[in-house]
């Protein structure tokens, strides 16, 4: 078989053919899927070698904000920054606004920064479908960071943290009563808890509340075997404490080492497999002609009361398997 076009664009850093190749993964027609399979297939060897964060967090929180300045200071560092933000999708028109891109516009004009808004789609957990496909086309590309921000809609923006090697939640300040609102679906698999917008009247509440997350913080397990989960504070819009910030990442990374890191992203692509599997399931069973005949009438059993909705999903699944 001949090379895809785009592979050696790619390999050579080429923003357009990078832009291409991800419209090319997100697509859902079949004869696309198949030939993004063969390319990353073929881009798999040069991947693996970025650091990957996930960044998470409500909205209100200053998560592009905080991107931006963060994303800068490590191009003055001397690395290079790949975004994937992930933006949710109306359920009633199915679009997206995709305007994180926007909201970094000073980190977009750099050479050695690429940011990617993509829709959420139907996909749960704050993260696209293809996020991980777009992770490993950004690694060949040549990015040597990747961030990952979610959508940022509450507690179930759990999904990055299986595919990243550090997951960071940025959160605001409150202290007190506040703490009690905190479920720990998301906090209990932070690897870094950030209070952002800790400036001006702020600034002794967030302060406050870093030191009781480091002490609720204590009574959970770590996620992540070697590394004990660190609280602090920071102000994107003035850029106190950000910087820092790469320093823990790089404690964090130096903790795990480079065994655990392998074996963390190697549960990791075994988590993606079995999710693969389940969304493409899913999507084939949609497709069913089978099971296309009788979800209209289903769906008006199961709406009028008439059949439970477990009894519905079996008469599909056996349509399906031509029963």
């Amino acid at each position: 078989m001949t090379a895809d076009p785009l592979l050696e664009p790619l390999l050579a850093g080429d923003r357009r053919a990078l832009a291409r190749a991800i419209t090319l993964v997100e697509s859902t027609r079949s004869d696309h899927r198949e030939r993004a399979d063969a390319l990353l297939a073929d881009l798999l060897p040069h991947t693996g070698k970025s650091v990957r964060l996930g960044i998470t967090g409500v909205p209100g929180v200053g998560k592009s904000t905080f991107i931006e300045r963060f994303g800068l200071s490590l191009l003055e560092r001397g690395r290079s920054l790949a975004v994937l933000a992930i933006d949710p999708s109306s359920k009633r028109g199915g679009g997206s606004i995709l305007g994180d891109k926007t909201r970094m516009e000073e980190l977009s004009r750099h050479t050695a920064a690429f940011i990617r808004p993509s829709p959420a789609g139907a996909t749960l957990g704050g993260v696209a479908r293809r996020t991980r496909e777009t992770m490993l086309l950004v690694e060949a590309t040549g990015f040597d960071t990747v961030i990952v921000e979610t959508v940022g809609v509450g507690q179930s923006e759990t999904a990055v943290a299986d595919m990243v090697d550090m997951f960071v939640v940025l959160l605001l300040p409150a202290g007190g009563d506040d703490l009690q609102g905190i479920k720990r679906g998301v906090i209990e698999l932070a690897d870094l808890i950030v209070v952002n917008k800790a400036d001006g009247d702020l600034l002794a509440t967030a302060k406050r509340s870093a030191a009781d997350y480091q002490h609720a913080l204590r009574m959970l397990r770590s996620p992540t075997a070697g590394w004990t989960p660190e609280v602090t504070t920071c102000s994107a819009l003035a850029g106190d404490g950000v910087a820092e910030i790469w320093q823990t990442v790089e404690r964090f990374l130096s903790a795990v080492g480079e065994k655990g890191m392998a074996r963390r992203r190697a549960d990791q692509a075994r988590a993606w497999m079995w999710s693969e599997v389940g969304e493409t399931l899913l999507a084939e069973l949609r497709k069913h002609p089978g099971v296309r005949k009788l979800v209209a009438g289903l769906e008006r059993d199961v709406e009028a009361g008439r059949a439970t909705p477990a009894a519905a999903a079996r008469a599909m699944l056996q349509a399906f398997h031509g029963r």
